[in-house]
């Protein structure tokens, strides 16, 4: 693809995303975001902050993440003005443990990601109609399978309007709009998520580097809390 083909592909995509979210403001539904605070969620969030920067991104605070993460999601959300929200889990850090003492993350990873993103978030969906998220169907089988409107819990509609955007595009994105990148994005992580499960590796996939070694590729909000 061209140069100038490639850019009014874009403009196409960004065209969509924004009639999109108005059509959506003007039925009178209520809207939120989230997001990891990743470099490729840079795009997404500048197009919310130039759309409406009133919307909610909730950020799932595990209390596990890089200190990088959350440097580079105060930096965003100062340049951007956007209505950030942390969640946090009402479990402790102290009681997720398994009966031998062992941390979650090590033991069950799974239940892990229950207690700190997935159960933290399903409240929040009550109070909403439309949930919009920055999943890319190139980052994984789940996400490929995704449409860009799914059905989600407590009758909310979740949209997906980066689903068709590829690496290239958003990092071709970033680098014409001069957004700045996860400090950790050059260091060898591709996807970061909370740091005890997440290594510096770069391997077939967008998310090999996550749960390394464990057969699991999702935390559980892109697939318990969609109705598939």
């Amino acid at each position: 693809m061209g140069k100038l083909a490639g850019a009014v592909q874009e403009r196409l995509k960004i065209m969509e995303i924004e009639e999109q979210i108005t059509k959506y403001k003007d039925q009178g539904l209520k809207i939120f975001a989230s997001s990891s605070f990743q470099t490729q969620s840079v795009v997404l969030l500048h197009l919310i902050s130039k759309i409406d920067n009133s919307i909610p991104i909730y950020f799932l605070n595990t209390g596990f993440h890089f200190p990088e993460t959350l440097e580079y999601k105060a930096e965003l959300t100062k340049r951007f003005d956007l209505n950030v929200v942390d969640l946090f889990s009402e479990i402790s850090k102290i009681q997720q443990r398994n009966d031998a003492g062992r941390m979650l993350y090590t033991s069950d990873p799974d239940y892990c990601c229950y207690l700190n993103k997935v159960q933290p978030l399903e409240p929040i969906m009550k109070n909403f109609d439309i949930w919009i998220s920055g999943v890319r169907s190139d980052q994984s089988a789940v996400r490929e399978g995704m449409s860009t409107e799914n059905k989600a819990h407590h009758g909310v509609t979740r949209y997906h309007p980066m689903l068709g955007w590829t690496g290239k595009m958003i990092y071709e994105y970033i680098a014409k709009h001069t957004l700045p990148k996860h400090p950790l994005d050059g260091e060898g992580y591709f996807s970061i998520g909370c740091q005890p499960c997440t290594i510096k590796m770069r391997l077939s996939g967008d998310r090999d580097n996550r749960w390394y070694g464990q057969n699991k590729t999702e935390c559980g909000i892109h697939t318990e809390l969609v109705i598939s």
